[in-house]
């Protein structure tokens, strides 16, 4: 596998992309790594106490450790800190974890010596993945619990995942030919302290949400179409007097889509109706302000995944200085703006979707079924999706604004990131079946509109749908449709067969 070179503090969101994808990582610049090092060396031998050196952690920073109980004392750090619970992260999430926080510690202002980064590296390398319970953290004082299974992992202790077999760690460590990791001071606070949790599952729900936005687009597009909609809404005029980039941006992007369609051009110049829907109508507004959320959110946690997030920090020599790096604020709001985000695109999807299956409003037949009656179509389709888009908004309310003190009240405001991050996963999810279900019915209309066809753009994606996912003649088995079709949108195929792209537009 050949590595990705990353400088540490400067890689881009297409290199976290590419860590997601399951490329390895080669550190560009690790130099600063020994002059941190040797400042944690000259502080232990000379005895002045420092937080997280040589002291106990959280309430206990008070109490003094003796030298010869340091390495102890970063041991027993991480197997206590080791209490997570809940299903293991997912495998790409724990690579990009491994690969955000050895360029972090690379950065040389956590004090750890090279072997640490080491250590992280060749685990991202060999594929041994540690198995990492995904709840436990509350976003501050770093993403303690699950940084604590990592780095237990690369210890020895509990369990890695190494290509796809899930295996005893030390187990695992002893077939890729790494040594057990042994921390020197300060070591194991400097690994567990910091947001990288948070900022990678988030990172990993932006990926998926910008595919569930891209598919959205392409099914408000083609439902446009199949409903004979009208596409003077997305007149670059319209959105320049508004003024607001992602309406501007989304606009022209629905009007490249529909541009060539025969369906369009059979009713141009005979349609009766004065406007369209809401749904329709307003998508440039409505998915153009969540393209400007995705993208400041975006932008937000580019910052963070380059960011030194941990406890005491190395600052020069004789300064090891405390502050609060760790509190992961910026990724819990960054969170909650993807989660209204993704609840809105649902939302509007499912609003279509009402419309695709309405005869009255569509002026195809009801549930676009043939032989209604005897065939429900998709009735029931349009139900799960209403039922998806209300776990969404039931999802969508905002987890920083929660909080609850920790450690004997030290730690007395947090930020709830971590989870705030983690329902993202199925929010995503549930959008892009919301999506689906969309592209089915949207898919279907169009049959009914057949031999005309519907744009240049719009036609490969609806031969990509058909590849998988036949007409409807009559009823059957949908489960397996809605599947495929879910798996479509989360895959990103359908923004490429229509050459759309929405991460790759985000800041770097």
């Amino acid at each position: 596998m050949t590595a990705l070179s990353l400088t540490p503090g400067e890689a881009a969101l297409s290199h976290w992309r590419s860590v997601l994808g399951g490329t390895a990582i080669a550190l560009s610049d690790t130099r600063a790594l020994a002059a941190a090092q040797a400042i944690v060396d000259e502080i232990v031998a000379a005895g002045t106490v420092t937080y997280g050196v040589n002291t106990g952690f959280g309430k206990l920073a008070s109490v003094r450790i003796a030298d010869a109980d340091l390495t102890t004392l970063q041991r027993n750090l991480i197997l206590s800190h080791a209490i997570g619970t809940g299903p293991a992260l997912p495998d790409d999430v724990v690579r990009l974890i491994l690969a955000m926080k050895a360029a972090s510690l690379a950065r040389g202002a956590s004090g750890v010596r090279p072997v640490v980064v080491e250590a992280l590296a060749g685990a991202l390398k060999a594929d041994a993945l540690p198995v990492v319970p995904a709840k436990g953290s509350v976003g501050a004082s770093g993403d303690l619990a699950p940084l604590a299974h990592l780095t237990a992992a690369l210890m020895g202790v509990g369990e890695i995942r190494l290509k796809g077999e899930i295996l005893p760690a030390g187990e695992a460590l002893k077939r890729i030919g790494q040594e057990p990791l042994t921390l020197g001071a300060k070591e194991g606070l400097a690994l567990i302290n910091g947001t990288q949790v948070s900022t990678a599952i988030a990172l990993k729900a932006l990926s998926d949400i910008a595919h569930v936005f891209d598919a959205a687009l392409i099914a408000g597009a083609l439902s446009v179409d199949a409903l004979k909609g009208s596409d003077t809404p997305f007149d670059p005029r319209i959105q320049k007097l508004r003024g607001q980039p992602g309406q501007i941006k989304v606009a022209a992007t629905l009007l490249e889509l529909v541009a060539g369609s025969e369906i369009r051009e059979s009713h141009r110049f005979g349609d009766s109706k004065v406007q369209d829907p809401y749904s329709l109508r307003c998508q440039p507004q409505v998915m153009g302000a969540v393209r400007d959320l995705l993208a400041n959110a975006a932008a937000t946690l580019a910052i963070e995944a380059n960011a030194v997030t941990d406890n005491p920090l190395v600052l020069g020599p004789g300064e090891i200085v405390s502050g609060g790096n760790f509190h992961a604020e910026p990724v819990a709001f960054a969170a909650d703006i993807l989660a209204m985000g993704v609840c809105e695109i649902g939302n509007l999807s499912e609003r279509r979707m009402a419309l695709l299956v309405d005869p009255v409003m569509s002026g195809l037949p009801p549930f676009l079924a043939r032989d209604a009656g005897l065939n429900s179509g998709f009735m029931i389709a349009q139900v799960t999706a209403a039922a998806l888009a209300s776990e969404n908004k039931q999802k969508a309310y905002p987890a920083s604004v929660d909080t609850i003190p920790t450690s004997a009240n030290q730690e007395d405001h947090v930020s709830m990131a971590t989870h705030g991050a983690f329902r993202l996963l199925d929010m995503a999810k549930n959008a892009a079946s919301i999506i689906g279900i969309e592209l089915m019915a949207a898919a279907e209309a169009i049959e009914h509109h057949r031999p005309m066809k519907t744009s240049p753009r719009l036609e490969p994606v609806l031969a990509l749908i058909r590849g998988k996912i036949a007409p409807l003649d009559a009823d059957r088995y949908l489960a397996p449709d809605l599947a495929a079709a879910t798996e479509l949108v989360l895959s990103g195929a359908l923004g490429k067969a229509a050459g759309l792209d929405s991460f790759a537009e985000f800041p770097a």
